[in-house]
């Protein structure tokens, strides 16, 4: 089953209670989650070989989230490294991708749509927006490695280094 069937065979009114259950702190964007779901269901799919995989990270009794990946499709079940991030995906490959055997088994359709909506828009709620900010990142990643390694030196800092910068006093300097 791919995500594009189950976006066309459910409607946002039932989606929207089990999303704001999941996500209560959307409440406020709640509209713009309406009209992503809708061009969804207008987008014409693209098929892909990785398959949409959810899994709950932590436990029930503490703090978990719902990762979102893709995998490719006859994977080796106990590698990790064919586990890919979905946030950057082409909204017409989202819903070309399948549905792993193992969401279906755990999670119910609105409960997938929702989670799989909110990744999807994780960075915006427009695709194009989404892939500017993917291209900058980009064109920052090459501006980095032509760098020098001494201009690498003098733009950068470790982590460390950045810790000790929060912890300062604003008014010491």
């Amino acid at each position: 089953m791919k995500l594009n069937d189950l976006i066309k065979t459910n409607n946002w009114l039932s989606l929207q209670n089990t999303f704001l259950s999941l996500y209560p702190d959307e409440e406020h964007l709640l509209d713009e989650y309406k009209n992503v779901f809708e061009k969804l269901q207008n987008l014409e799919s693209t098929n892909m070989d990785l398959e949409i995989v959810l899994t709950k990270i932590g436990s029930e009794e503490s703090d978990f989230y719902i990762d979102v990946s893709g995998c490719e499709i006859n994977h080796d079940q106990n590698s990790s490294s064919n586990s890919y991030s979905l946030a950057s995906t082409k909204w017409n490959e989202w819903i070309g991708m399948n549905i792993s055997q193992s969401t279906l088994n755990e999670f119910n359709e609105l409960e997938i749509i929702s989670h799989c909506l909110y990744e999807m828009t994780f960075f915006a709620f427009d695709e194009d927006e989404i892939q500017e900010q993917l291209a900058s990142l980009e064109k920052s990643m090459e501006e980095y490695k032509e760098l020098s390694d001494e201009e690498k030196k003098s733009q950068t800092f470790t982590l460390d280094e950045l810790l000790k910068k929060t912890d300062e006093d604003p008014d010491e300097n």
